[in-house]
């Protein structure tokens, strides 16, 4: 069966599945994006892929014909309701609730397919995994509502599993978080990802594995000091935090400011990651995001917005072969009852809360946050020598962060704290002080005017040395 999927996506930012889905011969036939830079992206890159807008007129260009019924939609509604940034507004954020519009432009997409004859179309919807523990019970509304319960599904305290099954009246649900940094990226970013499908097919197919054995291979650790066309590097971790949207403007209040995994040291100067390097920390081709009019803060947001690549390849391939194969469910003659907290006969739950069920003859299904033939990319891979001259960080900004972590006792990387100290102090303390006084402190922030003294005594609150740190460092070459 060599049918080509259409494919409709739902707040598309600058296109992710895109790009992870290019081989898998299937046809996108609109998009849905408010943002300018993405939208400018996309109609760039998709000339020939309808841009539509804003997502609450779908329903109505679906039922005026205006627009194809596509048989995949794909979507990620805002996470910043969801997200600890955004502070788990959940439903009662108005982005929140686009997550229930989601759903009600997939009910109008079946309506119209089911009229002409046509299957419910499969839904791959993706969100940070703080959806699972939103106060307002965000998740439980947007299974049954997917899944056509009549009532919102309910779990103590809204503290939603991280893999599940959920067979409904009009779809089964199947999801799980997923960590991109075992799927081939340099970067730990968990998500939860959602599929629906007609009741004819079993997502549980798509999203879990079956797997011969539980592989805790150690991988062997990069070295973190290198050389790269005749630049010295170093980076303070195999991989990165999580790539966040606001990364372009407030790199240095985030954790990552602390533990120095978004930082990058170059030839004795510290900077942050490169709009390119960020692509490749995500799974772009490189300068996918370098349009014309692009700002560098344009493209970390874009980026830090979207999804990861090679995860949606991977769900992408399974998903296109479970809608042609339409396989017997992966739990068939397996006793799964333990797992069973459904509490009436209108729906089937499961709930697994571990990264994996043990079967027969060293086999085992696979639902954790680790693929189960694990691939690995490391920073220092992705890291180019070419990175513009703004990005790197003044001495100001150093001693800036070492002042924040001083006053909020926040816990720092060791090496990266001498980086920093000793990039601060090839500025004087006078010129420091002078030139921060022009910046506005932040609500945590002192107000104290900086002393003489205050950099001069970092050596020996922060344990830092003074003399030089790059001229016994020892480098590979890769």
């Amino acid at each position: 069966m060599n049918k080509k999927f259409s494919v409709g996506s739902i707040c598309s930012g600058i296109e992710a599945a895109s790009v992870a889905w290019k081989n898998l011969n299937l046809k996108f036939e609109w998009f849905s994006e408010i943002a300018k830079f993405p939208s400018a992206l996309l109609a760039e890159k998709y000339p020939e892929i309808c841009n539509v807008g804003d997502m609450n007129n779908i329903p109505q260009l679906l039922e005026a014909h205006d627009i194809a019924l596509p048989d995949i939609i794909c979507g990620g509604t805002p996470c910043q309701a969801f997200s600890l940034a955004g502070l788990r507004n959940g439903l009662d954020d108005e982005r929140g609730n686009l997550t229930l519009k989601f759903v009600d432009i997939v009910n109008k997409n079946d309506e119209l397919r089911i009229r002409q004859g046509l299957p419910r179309a499969a839904v791959l919807w993706e969100n940070v995994e703080g959806v699972l523990r939103d106060k307002t019970n965000a998740f439980g509304s947007f299974i049954a509502y997917l899944a056509g319960l009549d009532d919102v599904l309910c779990v103590k305290h809204h503290k939603w599993p991280s893999a599940g099954v959920l067979r409904g009246r009009k779809r089964n649900v199947a999801w799980r978080i997923i960590d991109a940094r075992f799927y081939g990226l340099a970067q730990q970013r968990k998500r939860l990802y959602v599929i629906a499908t007609d009741k004819s097919i079993n997502p549980e197919n798509i999203l879990f594995e079956i797997q011969k054995t539980i592989k805790n291979t150690i991988e062997k650790p990069p070295e973190l000091r290198f050389k790269k066309n005749g630049s010295t590097f170093e980076v303070f971790r195999e991989y990165t935090d999580c790539l966040y949207s606001a990364y372009g403007t407030k790199w240095n209040g985030n954790a990552a400011a602390y533990n120095g995994s978004l930082f990058v040291v170059q030839n004795e100067r510290i900077r942050r990651l490169s709009p390119l390097e960020c692509e490749r920390l995500m799974g772009f081709p490189d300068g996918y995001t370098d349009i014309n009019g692009a700002r560098k803060t344009n493209r970390y947001q874009g980026l830090g917005n979207s999804w990861a690549v090679p995860v949606i390849e991977w769900i992408g391939t399974r998903l296109v072969k479970e809608l042609k194969l339409k396989k017997e469910s992966i739990f068939n003659n397996i006793d799964i009852s333990n797992y069973d907290i459904s509490l009436n006969n209108e729906y089937s739950f499961f709930s697994f809360t571990n990264e994996y069920i043990e079967l027969d003859n060293n086999y085992f299904i696979n639902y954790g946050t680790k693929k189960g033939e694990c691939e690995y990319t490391y920073l220092p891979e992705i890291i180019s020598d070419d990175a513009p001259e703004d990005i790197y960080i003044s001495p100001v900004g150093c001693f800036g962060i070492l002042r924040r972590k001083m006053e909020r006792n926040i816990k720092i990387n060791n090496r990266l704290e001498k980086v920093l100290f000793s990039i601060a102090s090839q500025m004087t303390p006078e010129e420091i002080d002078k030139r921060s006084r022009v910046q506005k402190r932040g609500v945590l922030g002192t107000s104290h005017v900086l002393k003489h003294g205050d950099i001069m005594s970092f050596p020996d609150k922060f344990n830092c040395v003074q003399d030089s740190l790059f001229n016994s460092v020892t480098t590979k070459k890769i």
